[in-house]
Order: structure tokens, then C-alpha cells, then sequence
């Protein structure tokens, strides 16, 4: 079960979440909205200093291949995580072409049952599917960090059809996190505010978090 500690805001944060188990963390790039945003020049010290083993996905709101591929050139993580669709097909083959060792993650926002086609139809472009409980479909999007969680159901029913590994995100703390994994057996979990007081990573919520992960 891979652990990911996303909203990492500083070198000592993920230094943190790794003593405790984290197997990948989170560098959130601009957004529209959401916590954890931190500059690009952070984002590149962060990934710059992790160990080897340690996956560093950076979090772009971007849509564009172009763009994308010019940011994760900036910032230089092991993996990207796509929090909106990319605009076209097309750009995921040319994303997947102008970066063939880079690892792609699609989030799928689960709104109602229409993130099961969405996931299905994504799925086969990229490596991994992430699970979270934004809303695109607003004004201002919701593409992460929102602290609620979703339908588990749904989430099961995404697991079940994509044949990709599925990470499972959205208000899970340690008092829930257990269960969550009972209902969607994901190959991994990410987490954000369950783990943090007052925007900053704590301890004494995230030891008991990644006890329940690894029990789970």
C-alpha cells in the first residue's frame, strides 16, 4: 500500500512524511483554488532532495501537453499528477511522448457516476488513477484538497474497470481510513488536511494516520 502526503511545503515536511511511512509526496503547483500551493522554485528544492526511492508528484491544474511538459521541465519530479483533463487525446500521447519515464496520474473528481466512464476512457493513457472529491464542474474548480469525502461505491466500481493501479483521496484521516480501504481496496492512499493542524503537517495526526494505513 503506497502512502502519499501531499500539500508538502518544505524539505523538513517531507522528511516528515517519509519517516512515517510515506512512499510519495505531493508539491502543489498553482491552482484555482485549494491548500498547499507552493512556488515552483519550492517544488524544485523539494523533489531535488528526496531520496531515490521516494516518488515526488507534482500537482498541475495546466491542461495544455506544452505546458505541461514545460513545467515538469522546470520542476523536474518522477511523476505528474493531472488534478483537470487534459484538453485533447492528443495530448496525452504527446505528453507520454515528450516524457516516456515520467509517471502520469489522472485524477477523476467523483461527482456521481459519470467518473466511472471518465476513468474508464483516461485510463488506458496514463499510469495511475487517482481518486478525489473536487468539483470541476463549478465556476471556480475544486481540483483537490477539499477535505471531504466522496462514494466510496463509485470509487470501488472505478477500482474495479480500469486494470491501473487507483489511489484513493478525500477526507480520509485516521479515524476512516481503515474503512476506506476495506470499501475501494486502492494499491495507495494520498492525504492532505487529514494529517495537518492549522495548515501545518503534524505528527501526532499523521503517526496514528499511517498506523491505520498500514493496518488497513
Amino acid at each position: 500500500m503506497h502512502l502519499k502526503v501531499c500539500c508538502i511545503a518544505s524539505r523538513a515536511e517531507a522528511a516528515l512524511a517519509i519517516a512515517h511511512g510515506a512512499s510519495c509526496v505531493g508539491l502543489v503547483s498553482h491552482m484555482p483554488s485549494g491548500p498547499g500551493v507552493i512556488d515552483e522554485a519550492a517544488i524544485v528544492e523539494i523533489a531535488a532532495s528526496l531520496p531515490k526511492h521516494i516518488e515526488s508528484w507534482l500537482l498541475t491544474s495546466l491542461r495544455d501537453a506544452d505546458a505541461v511538459v514545460a513545467q515538469y521541465q522546470r520542476c523536474r519530479p518522477t511523476t505528474l499528477q493531472l488534478v483537470d483533463a487534459l484538453h485533447t487525446t492528443e495530448d496525452y500521447r504527446q505528453l507520454r511522448t515528450a516524457l516516456p519515464g515520467v509517471l502520469l496520474v489522472q485524477v477523476i473528481h467523483v461527482v456521481d457516476d459519470a467518473a466511472i466512464d471518465e476513468a474508464r476512457a483516461v485510463a488506458p493513457l496514463v499510469d495511475r488513477i487517482l481518486l478525489d472529491s473536487g468539483n470541476p464542474r463549478l465556476a471556480v474548480k475544486e481540483l483537490g484538497g477539499t477535505g471531504r469525502t466522496h462514494n466510496w461505491e463509485i470509487s470501488r466500481r472505478i477500482r474495479d474497470a480500469v486494470g491501473k493501479p487507483v489511489f484513493l483521496a478525500g477526507g480520509l484521516n485516521a479515524g476512516n481510513v481503515a474503512e476506506a480501504i476495506r470499501a475501494v481496496a486502492p494499491a495507495g492512499i494520498d492525504v492532505c488536511s487529514g494529517v495537518r493542524t492549522d495548515g501545518q503537517l503534524d505528527p501526532a495526526r499523521l503517526a496514528p494516520f499511517a498506523d491505520a494505513v498500514r493496518q488497513g
